[in-house]
């Protein structure tokens, strides 16, 4: 893959990999004896988001220098615009991972990665406000960039950043209500996407699964947002089984997009079984974390062998 083909999609591979070990250490407590956190099963995927994103962004700054007409490109076209947002998110999710080692660095880079989403979002907004976006054009990947705030929360209140946390969470939550909306109808009535870009459905399942988890950790007295878990829960077996097909589906950059929404409803299923000690909700938080770790692996491993 030469440089000019460094997708931005790829950031997706620093928020599938540290937000596995920000799951499994969030896992720590319901499942005492099998993680612990620190441990190596946490820290190694923790490890993994750090270097992926040390490697990745002085590569893409390269691009930026040597190809800047591609770079446009990624934040323009409205295929690959919302992907944007996977920079600033996976920010967020290292500077969580670090923060307990380099407290100095972690808070450095969870306040650039704040500063940067917003602003992809007001870049992102302006761009869709100018019009011209064919329905075929849009994706779920627009709810990395529109909606990713919603992750920030996970490591922003670990950091002790809770009223940042509130300002984007209540921006994204406010860009996941317009949107989602907006994504069911184009599955409806808008063709098919490409086989490339199918697997960017699962990012389907970021909204319902961390705007309960993290609002319930940012307004502890909003119990009404545990009605959505259940329905990510159903969400999750309708889109593993439109990946029946996944064999068949061109690997790439969006193959990403399985690995942090399965983090993200992995994240929820944790949250829940702390909230409800149901050994049923507490198996099913083992089985979401194994899901999530399984693709995961899967996804790294054909991604370091390109195949």
């Amino acid at each position: 893959m030469s440089l000019k083909q460094l997708h931005i999609g790829f950031y997706g591979a620093v928020m599938g990999l540290a937000g596995l070990g920000l799951t499994a250490r969030a896992a720590a407590p319901l499942f005492p004896g099998t993680f612990r956190a620190p441990a190596y099963f946490t820290e190694v995927w923790v490890a993994l988001g750090a270097i992926a994103l040390a490697l990745l962004l002085p590569l893409y700054l390269l691009k930026l220098a040597k190809h800047p007409e591609a770079v446009r490109e990624d934040f323009t076209n409205p295929l690959y615009l919302g992907f944007c947002g996977a920079l600033p998110v996976g920010m967020s999710l290292v500077a969580g991972g670090i923060g307990a080692y380099f407290p100095a660095a972690g808070h450095a880079l969870w306040w650039a990665s704040f500063a940067l989403l917003l602003a992809f979002q007001a870049w992102a907004l302006l761009r869709w406000l100018s019009g011209g976006v064919e329905l075929a054009k849009v994706n779920a990947g627009w709810l990395i960039i529109l909606v990713g705030g919603i992750v920030l929360p996970g490591p922003g209140i670990a950091l002790g950043h809770e009223e940042a946390s509130r300002f984007v969470f209540g921006v994204s939550s406010a860009g996941a209500a317009l949107l989602m909306p907006l994504l069911f109808y184009r599955a409806l009535a808008g063709p098919p996407l490409a086989e490339a870009l199918r697997p960017s459905w699962f990012i389907l399942l970021v909204p319902p699964s961390l705007i309960y988890a993290n609002g319930i950790a940012l307004y502890p007295e909003a119990r009404f947002l545990e009605l959505l878990y259940p329905f990510a829960l159903v969400l999750a077996v309708a889109l593993l089984a439109y990946a029946r097909g996944l064999a068949r589906w061109p690997f790439g950059a969006p193959w990403w997009a399985f690995t942090f929404p399965l983090d993200a409803l992995a994240y929820a299923a944790v949250r829940y079984a702390q909230d409800h000690p149901f050994a049923p909700w507490r198996a099913l938080a083992a089985l979401a974390l194994a899901l999530a770790t399984l693709f995961v692996a899967l996804v790294l491993v054909r991604t370091l062998l390109r195949r």
